[in-house]
């Protein structure tokens, strides 16, 4: 019965196709073609017509827009266009555009886009509306809109389509204009505080400055591979040396990460630097420009993010990761003096380490894990240790610290802060220190920028510098509840030539490849039981189907991802797994796979994981494999597995 209706579907929307298509054939034919229409001579918004509708009533106007219903009454009709700032009615009447012009009208479709010239009146229900005198077909719409009153509401097909998301859904315009006034609101801030906003190059040969992946790629007119800045740092950093004492740049950075409601693998970044000041200079410039930018296009400084209040009016709470971590954790590391009683507690405290870890790299773990879910209101963290922070000045009275803070608030990261370092002697060791970390398998550290160490050594003043996400920031500016909703395009799998067919049209057509052969005669599977588990003990572990609701990166962990779990249940299971090796979240929403559901809850950076899921773990060529167990998606949630 699905089937069928599917087919019918099809069939209605191939038929609506066609009929757009001979539409606009017959107007080419006459010599009417739209598409050869270049202006069209707008006076007026639909919102500037109503709001000055008084001064207005009576007065010719000409707005243009798109067509979002239409009413045909016989010898008149009505039809709403909607513009950049909203919608407005027109009323259209064959006396007064001519029977010919009226006809035209009315063959229009739901999605063209025309130009309406009329008067300004007021109906008899009191709806300001245009009373048309001409109207315009300036480009025709060949494919539908959704269905107006469900509009466009499948996630996935709203990222890959903004364009009709925008048209469909008047809020998420709303966010991107706000988006826009929000930038131009930090720009204006800094440009009257006496700062320069700068470019600095995106293709790179050392992409430094933060802990991050990079992109790589080969420049073919030097043959020469480049990568893409994961920071805007050190260039900045440059400016300074050279006498350019305050400077900003806004601009797109790249980090080979994975997807999440908070990451995106290119994201817009702000980073400034100020010379001649330190960490608490951006502690202030921070406090001020958030207000500022609330403030101006927000008309307030209190502002609501998933039904919670943030008060950015009130003076921002400034603590140590020392004392926040003993605060939310109970624990002292004033009273930890070593790197063995460092990982004594973190195991006592269930804080998962790896080897390489050192002492400040486990309190962060611990802040982590313990602080930052709790650090809603906006919120200084400072003094990082130095482990953590290759790039900070040292704290004079207690050198195992830095001069460094990051900026939270709804427990999120919004800013990072420093007293740069701009002694070259120790950015150089500092330096050192990340390329052994490197060498032990750190994909994120940093290597040694020599070009830079120079212009360390010409000399650069004391700097305080500061790096602002901006998708953040406006998220929770709009209340936005995933980074891809602030993003007019963001990164997405790519759907392939079957599912894609219009945007491959342009590009070299080649066959979609086979699934790759793998030869698993040398495949040694690894034993489930060491010893023989008797039928009663293996037959207590419950195996159920579960759908894959989410999934999204765990914060500061490599491996782990997090699922939420339609189990059949009336509430969400949460379960991580350590597969991100192998897999990016957003391929797996959506699939059914298998998980064991009566495990006791076992607590992962943070995080209760109810459960597990199940994968086939398989070694060739001395390479470990995964493959998440994935099942037919007509197996519904809860199903039990005997």
């Amino acid at each position: 019965m699905a089937e069928q209706q599917k087919k019918a579907q099809e069939q209605d929307l191939n038929q609506l196709l066609k009929v757009r298509r001979e539409k606009l054939s017959q107007l080419q034919e006459e010599g009417r073609d739209p598409f050869q229409i270049t202006k069209y001579d707008v006076t007026h918004h639909s919102m500037e017509v109503k709001n000055a509708f008084e001064e207005l009533e009576g007065k010719s106007v000409s707005l243009a827009g798109r067509m979002m219903s239409k009413r045909v009454m016989g010898k008149a009709s009505f039809c709403s266009i909607q513009d950049l700032q909203g919608a407005i009615q027109s009323y259209v009447a064959r006396d007064n555009i001519g029977e010919d012009s009226y006809k035209d009208f009315k063959k229009m479709d739901i999605g063209d886009i025309v130009g309406i010239k009329g008067e300004v009146f007021k109906t008899k229900t009191g709806e300001i509306s245009i009373h048309a005198t001409e109207v315009t077909l300036l480009s025709k719409s060949l494919n539908p809109l959704p269905e107006k009153f469900h509009g466009l509401t499948n996630t996935d097909l709203r990222y890959r389509q903004r364009y009709v998301d925008l048209i469909m859904n008047e809020e998420v315009k709303e966010t991107f204009i706000k988006r826009s006034k929000i930038i131009a609101s930090i720009r204006h801030y800094l440009n009257g505080q006496g700062f320069l906003e700068v470019e600095t190059p995106m293709l790179v040969a050392n992409a430094g400055g933060a802990a991050a992946r990079p992109f790589e790629t080969h420049f073919n007119a030097l043959d020469e591979d480049f990568k893409l800045r994961i920071s805007l740092e050190l260039y900045l950093k440059r400016l300074i040396v050279g006498g350019m004492e305050r400077v900003y740049e806004i601009g797109r950075v790249f980090r080979n990460e994975g997807l999440d409601t908070r990451h995106n693998p290119e994201f817009t970044l702000m980073e400034l630097y100020q010379a001649y000041t330190d960490y608490h200079g951006m502690m202030d410039l921070t406090e001020n420009l958030y207000r500022h930018v609330a403030q101006e296009v927000l008309g307030t400084t209190k502002i609501s993010y998933n039904g919670v209040e943030m008060d950015l009016g009130k003076p921002f709470e400034r603590i140590t990761m020392v004392d926040a971590v003993k605060k939310y954790a109970g624990v002292d590391f004033n009273e930890i003096h070593t790197l063995k009683e460092a990982r004594a507690v973190a195991k006592e405290h269930h804080v998962e380490y790896e080897e390489r870890h050192k002492k400040g790299d486990i309190l962060s773990l611990f802040f982590e894990e313990f602080a930052e879910e709790h650090l809603i209101q906006p919120t200084f963290v400072m003094d990082h240790p130095i482990e953590i922070s290759p790039l900070t000045k040292k704290k004079p009275e207690n050198p195992e610290y830095t001069e460094r803070f990051e900026f939270f608030m709804n427990g999120w990261e919004m800013a990072n802060a420093y007293s740069e370092l701009n002694d070259p002697i120790d950015q150089r060791e500092r330096f050192k220190a990340q390329e052994e970390l490197l060498a032990q398998g750190d994909e994120e550290a940093n290597t040694t920028d020599e070009d830079f160490l120079h212009a360390l050594e010409i000399g650069m003043p004391p700097t305080g510098g500061i790096g602002f996400g901006i998708d953040r920031m406006v998220m929770l500016l709009t209340d936005s509840a995933a980074i891809r909703d602030v993003l007019a395009f963001p990164t997405m799998k790519s759907q392939g030539a079957a599912k894609n067919e219009a945007n491959n049209a342009t590009q070299v057509k080649t066959e979609e490849k086979p699934a790759e052969k793998i030869d698993f005669s040398n495949v040694k599977i690894e034993p489930l039981f060491e010893e023989t588990v008797d039928f009663d003990t293996f037959s207590k572990s419950d195996f159920r189907a579960v759908k894959i609701e989410a999934c999204e990166a765990v914060p500061k962990s490599k491996k782990l991802l997090k699922f939420t779990l339609n189990d059949g249940t009336d509430r969400k299971r949460t379960i991580l797994s350590g597969i991100h090796e192998y897999y990016e979240p957003e391929t797996l929403v959506g699939k059914t796979a298998i998980a064991i559901v009566n495990l006791p809850p076992r607590k992962m950076m943070g995080i209760d994981s109810e459960g597990m899921l199940i994968s086939a773990v398989h070694e060739e060529d001395g390479r470990e494999g995964l493959n998440l167990l994935m099942v037919d998606d007509r197996i519904p949630a809860g199903a039990k597995l005997y």
